[in-house]
């Protein structure tokens, strides 16, 4: 990966990832002292550099641990580390052991403070390559075709705590910090176009809304309680981001499978000084994806680590999860508006099909971080972390940003200093004039860290507009100092409205059930009440059927007039056919199997960049006849809701065995089974005539059934057997 220090990859990736160390470990405790191994092929960490930005050759495990022996903090060996220093074996701890004392304080010191927002996150290292398409209206040099950027991306949930699970209902963080030649460029965005609030006064209220209640610190990651809808339905601006949590969006199936946006209108600059006004989008090669509530649930519970686990173990099975980096183009105009649609309202989107997505680029993510606190919990992203050609607009949401972001960095990361720590240091030279200060890891040289100084003989000068400066558009500001929004940003629903009538028919039936439940999970009959008045506004039948579930009458008044809204095709997820890499086929086999068909079938299934996962009623290997096949999982640790689909090539009189055919059935995963598994199948209740459901007569063939199904995800048209 250009940039970074990532080793080597193996030329042949395990079969299934996961495994926690370089090498297997020994059953006894190593007594053979040696240098700390290495990280693993599929790892890589921040670029060995100075403070300033100056690369420095060494690999990256001079960045780590040293020495075979166990050392205090100064270097000094240790003989001991299980007994603290005592006036005899039974007598008093000393209070001289400074290595006692040394070890427990720094341990009492290892936590440092969440994120308030977003503090559940996992990474990857990775590298973006530009195909000149962004040139003509952006000078920025990451934009230049054939450039290739280092990167590093965050995914996060919004609500929850670092301990919270993957799989909740929330909006997600997509963050992506750019090392460019001129300097880093954050661009800090989420699963989701549109957001809560269209100024970035109002954020401190609506996270006040959506966090655990204050008394009983309950419910966690959730926004089915009735602080948040008490909010969302009085503050009527977040409806249209609250329908896209409610609808299949909040529960994506991976990371590897959701969109990405700049959510602000951002100015463009090129290298002639004309400028444009664009929104920024992340397109997944896999598709967008979700899973179904009940998965998101069950997941919930036995892999709280899904969406992490899921991103690390394609990366390390070589699936590098790709994503185009495309723009929408607005003309730069007075009124910042695109037919009749106000760019400057973060609670706004602008239809694809008026204003299609130009993409520009592509980023594959292709290793994962050797540390998650020195670089999944440090990195710190900012958006007013911006190179030359990129700009601000006036949007008020983005404006408050600009102060939060480096404010709550400095209270996170302990100081003003953060942009040191390796995972945030620019890969350019910086000569910014600051000093001391909290964790100040550079030796800064000279006399004079001012401006204008002959001491230092007038260093650091000021760049010229030829020196690749940062350019900040001179754009015309008038107006009266006043407290107030435009009349523009009055419209709460139209957004609303577009997302929720461009949906497919199980897509609508899956916002109705999300409404249900949240708000059934409400206590007060005002809120709920209140949320069906709201929904009136978007959609007639909607509003009835949640009302009907939450057993409520529609609310007195009339029913919002029949607003004619235009279609957006691009907002639903169904329909189309994506790759299949990095997907996850399970197959439930025993020593009654034909080995040799499942180790063949197996190669084929990593052949093609998914991952098998054989499932047997006992751990280690199933062998045969000399032919050797690795246990990947058993019937006390699989789930439907890490597969994809799943082949039966056996059968075991287990109800574990008939849960995971029923749960696989029940949530549209393909399913194929031999003649060894049909009494299995049969015994879930599974009929013949299901959609989705192959008899075959091998493991290949069966195989070869549920990869035709892949392509679009679920077999929906299984559907209507569980009014899923």
């Amino acid at each position: 990966m250009p940039g970074s220090s990532r080793r080597s990859k193996s030329k042949t990736p395990p079969v299934v990832p996961g495994a926690p160390s370089v090498t297997a470990p020994s059953v006894t405790e190593p007594t053979q002292p040696h240098e700390p191994l290495p990280p693993k092929p599929d790892q890589a960490a921040p670029r060995p550099s100075t403070p300033t930005g100056v690369p420095v050759p060494a690999p990256v495990e001079a960045m780590a641990q040293q020495g075979a022996y166990l050392t205090t903090a100064q270097g000094a060996r240790l003989t001991d580390t299980d007994h603290s220093l005592k006036a005899g074996p039974r007598g008093p701890v000393l209070l001289q052991d400074h290595h006692l004392r040394e070890k427990i304080t720094h341990f009492d010191h290892e936590r440092i403070p969440e994120r308030v927002v977003h503090a559940r996150g996992a990474a990857a290292h990775g590298v973006f390559a530009a195909n000149g398409a962004a040139e003509k209206i952006c000078c920025a040099s990451l934009f230049e075709k054939g450039k290739e950027t280092p990167v590093f991306v965050r995914f996060s949930t919004v609500l929850g705590s670092r301990g919270s699970a993957d799989t909740v209902r929330d909006t997600r963080g997509f963050a992506t910090k750019f090392y460019t030649d001129e300097g880093v460029f954050d661009l800090v965005g989420n699963n989701i176009p549109v957001f809560f609030i269209q100024d970035g006064v109002k954020f401190p209220d609506i996270i006040h809304a959506a966090k655990p209640h204050p008394d009983r610190e309950i419910p966690q990651a959730q926004s089915a309680h009735d602080t948040f809808w008490d909010f969302v339905t009085l503050h009527t601006e977040a409806t249209a981001h609250t329908l896209w949590n409610m609808s299949d969006r909040g529960i994506p199936r991976s990371y590897r499978m959701m969109e990405g946006f700049g959510v602000h209108t951002f100015r463009l600059i090129n290298a002639r000084g004309k400028t444009v006004l664009v929104k920024f989008h992340w397109k997944p090669k896999l598709g967008v994806h979700s899973l179904l509530w009940e998965e998101a649930q069950i997941a919930a519970g036995v892999d709280p680590d899904m969406h992490r686990r899921d991103l690390a173990d394609a990366i390390e099975s070589g699936a590098f999860p790709q994503w185009d980096l495309g723009v929408q183009v607005f003309p730069d105009t007075e009124e910042q508006t695109f037919e009749g649609i106000d760019l400057l309202d973060p609670t706004k989107l602008v239809p694809e099909e008026l204003a299609p997505v130009q993409v520009i680029g592509t980023m594959t993510l292709n290793a994962n971080p050797t540390n998650y606190f020195a670089q999944t919990e440090q990195v710190a992203f900012h958006p007013g972390h911006l190179v030359r050609g990129i700009d601000h607009t006036d949007d008020p949401l983005l404006q408050g940003r600009l102060f939060s972001y480096l404010d709550t960095q400095i209270s996170r990361l302990g100081g003003p200093n953060f942009a040191q720590l390796p995972i945030n240091r620019p890969h350019v030279g910086t000569n910014d004039m600051f000093r001391d200060g909290m964790h100040q890891t550079a030796v800064h040289s000279g006399v004079a860290p001012y401006r204008p100084n002959s001491l230092d003989g007038g260093c650091p000068f000021l760049a010229g507009n030829k020196d690749a400066a940062l350019i900040e558009y001179p754009e015309a500001v008038a107006g009266q100092k006043v407290r107030a929004a435009p009349k523009s940003f009055d419209d709460h629903f139209s957004s609303a409205r577009l997302f929720y009538a461009s949906l497919s028919p199980v897509e609508k039936a899956h916002v109705a059930k999300a409404y249900t439940f949240e708000l059934g999970k409400c206590y007060e009959k005002a809120i709920k009440l209140r949320a069906v008045t709201v929904l009136r506004q978007i959609d007639e039948q909607l509003a009835q059927t949640v009302a009907t579930g939450l057993g409520l009458p529609l609310p007195a008044g009339k029913a919002n007039k029949k607003v004619k809204v235009a279609v957006s095709p691009a907002l639903s997820q169904l329909g189309g056919k994506w790759p299949t890499d990095g997907r996850i086929i399970g197959i439930f086999a025993d020593e009654s199997t034909d080995l040799k068909d499942l180790a063949t079938t197996v190669a084929t299934i990593s052949a093609q960049s998914m991952t098998p996962l054989v499932i047997a009623p006992h751990g280690g290997e199933l062998e045969r006849g000399g032919t050797q096949v690795t246990v990947s999982r058993t019937l006390d640790t699989v789930r439907s809701i890490e597969l994809d689909a799943l082949v039966i090539a056996s059968t075991a009189d287990d109800v574990r065995l008939t849960l995971l055919l029923q749960e696989a059935h029940r949530h549209l995963k393909g399913i194929a089974y031999t003649p060894d598994g049909a009494d299995a199948v049969r015994a879930a209740g599974i009929p013949d005539s299901s959609a989705g459901v192959a008899a075959t007569k091998t493991v290949a063939a069966a195989f070869d059934a549920i990869a035709a199904l892949l392509p679009e995800h679920r077999v929906w048209a299984r559907g209507a057997e569980y009014s899923v």
